[in-house]
């Protein structure tokens, strides 16, 4: 073999191996799409939930007994026929979700349980507008709901009595 072999032997493979990569590299490249072909973002949806400043007798018995989840707003579920309200919410399942809502007289609350959290009971407080117990014993199964129709006004304010110093208590504005 000669050097100019050699040489042409290298020139071919080097020729062979830029025209791969050249072929490759244009076909990655031809998948973009430019500016003007690009598709355009989706913009994100903005949550239903709509949260507004609950009254101050609600604020301060959220606040008071450290809600779980509770940050100083509630949702405003007015103009809802009903309602969900998920007993054992939260990291440790010692929470009510949502922690603090207003509705509409009339609405119909159905109170879930999770499961999670052990057992858990809704009753309400002494300094509730409302003097409704929705489940005084204490239930750990996951999928037990009590519906309650509040046909009055005023602010119920409830607690989970087994996790009270946990901070699971919720509060029902009802207007």
């Amino acid at each position: 073999m000669t050097d100019s072999n050699r040489f042409d032997r290298r020139t071919v493979v080097r020729t062979i191996g830029g025209t791969a990569l050249a072929v490759s590299l244009a076909g990655c490249a031809g998948d973009e799409p430019t500016e003007e072909e690009a598709p355009e973002e989706e913009p994100e949806e903005e949550a239903d939930d709509e949260m507004i400043e609950p009254p101050e007798e609600v604020d301060a018995f959220l606040t008071e007994w450290d809600a779980e989840g509770y940050d100083g707003e509630m949702l405003d579920a007015t103009g809802e026929d009903e309602l969900t309200v998920d007993v054992g919410s939260g990291e440790l399942g010692l929470g009510f979700s949502p922690v603090a809502v207003a509705i509409d007289s009339g609405t119909a609350v159905t109170f879930e349980w999770t499961g999670e959290g052990g057992g858990h009971n809704v009753v309400a407080d002494e300094d509730s507008d409302i003097d409704v117990d929705i489940e005084e014993e204490e239930i750990a199964d996951a999928g037990h709901t009590v519906e309650h129709t509040f046909d009055e006004t005023g602010n119920y304010l409830y607690i989970c009595e087994p996790h009270l110093e946990q901070g699971k208590v919720g509060a029902i504005v009802i207007e």
